[in-house]
């Protein structure tokens, strides 16, 4: 499901939910590298294990990433995290409010400090995270003058140029501690590969030593930064699953009566959840007709309801009769 949600500057944010194919429990809030954006087949992978659990996943684009509005070379740390804050409290009506916050690498460091600001938050995942948002300063040491200088300066990180503002170099100086760590009051759980060249493991040590319990810590064995392989990705998203299914809050979960189905709207238009007791699908309409085209039309579902019942029913009835008729 792809949405968009304003951010306080009122510049529009991509977003992609991966709804649970089962019944939807809880939601979780994925914030992505420091140039990688929320569509990078890691985060998808380890977004797609958790919809396995029943917790569906909000990935975003931050300001000027991807397809969300704005001017990368004009945001900083501070707009990254209001970003995340923003798109947790903007959910659709109806929606649960996240209870986990999932961050890689830089969007680590983002998740830590916004859930300071989201109450409902009862756990927290970091993978190959820095533990303190200005780790990643080293990246500009060879023209941070050339920024200071002229404002902004293009940066090559990993596959990716990027124009790197001021604005950002200053606005690293202020997160330089780990105390913030320590007065979480969340479960959390750091992930992180001994073998990671861009985020070496000293960091998760130090996130791991300010944390206060519950917390776990996972190694990723053989990862790289990117976890690249998709195995490491999609390990890691079991990992997180398996971990978070405990902090489930009870508020979050959609109760269903055996026989009734439960209507959420998940936009201002037409896109919809239907829900069960045990699972949770959606309904659109056309972009012709003003919708989004996420899912199938209450039409086609009518059609789809009487045409799985009359398949049901003649199965049922042929094998009864022991009848070999091939498939229906």
């Amino acid at each position: 499901m792809k949405l968009q949600i304003n951010n306080r500057h009122n510049q529009a944010l991509a977003v992609t939910i991966d709804m649970p194919s089962q019944g939807l429990l809880g939601s979780a809030v994925f914030a992505h590298c420091f140039t990688c954006g929320k569509d990078l087949r890691a985060s998808r992978l380890m977004a797609q294990a958790l919809t396995r659990v029943g917790i569906a996943v909000i990935r975003f684009d931050f300001t000027g990433i991807g397809r969300s509005e704005g001017e990368f070379s004009e945001t900083d740390f501070s707009g990254n995290i209001s970003d995340l804050v923003d798109v947790a409290n903007n959910l659709p009506a109806g929606f649960p409010n996240p209870f986990l916050l999932v961050g890689h690498s830089l969007g680590g460091a983002a998740v830590l400090a916004a859930a300071h600001q989201l109450p409902d938050v009862k756990a927290i995942a970091t993978v190959a995270a820095p533990s303190v948002a200005s780790h990643v300063q080293h990246l500009f040491s060879g023209i941070a003058d050339t920024i200071k200088r002229e404002g902004s300066a293009a940066v090559t990180i990993g596959m990716s140029q990027v124009n790197i503002g001021s604005g950002l170099l200053s606005d690293l100086d202020n997160y330089t501690s780990t105390e913030q760590i320590g007065n979480l009051r969340r479960a959390l759980m750091v992930m992180h590969g001994p073998l990671d060249r861009v985020v070496n493991v000293a960091e998760a040590t130090a996130i791991f030593s300010a944390a206060k319990h519950p917390k776990s810590f996972v190694s990723l064995d053989q990862a790289d930064h990117m976890l690249s392989k998709p195995s490491d990705a999609k390990f890691a998203g079991q990992m997180i699953a398996a971990w978070a299914e405990q902090y489930l809050p009870e508020s979050a979960i959609a109760t269903v009566e055996e026989g009734t189905v439960r209507i959420g709207e998940l936009d201002n238009k037409f896109l919809r959840s239907m829900s069960t007791t045990k699972h949770t699908v959606i309904s659109d309409e056309p972009k012709s007709y003003g919708g989004g085209d996420e899912g199938p039309t209450p039409y086609d579902l009518l059609l789809m309801a009487l045409g799985s019942c009359t398949s049901m029913t003649l199965r049922m009835y042929v094998n009864r009769k022991k009848w070999d008729i091939g498939e229906i």
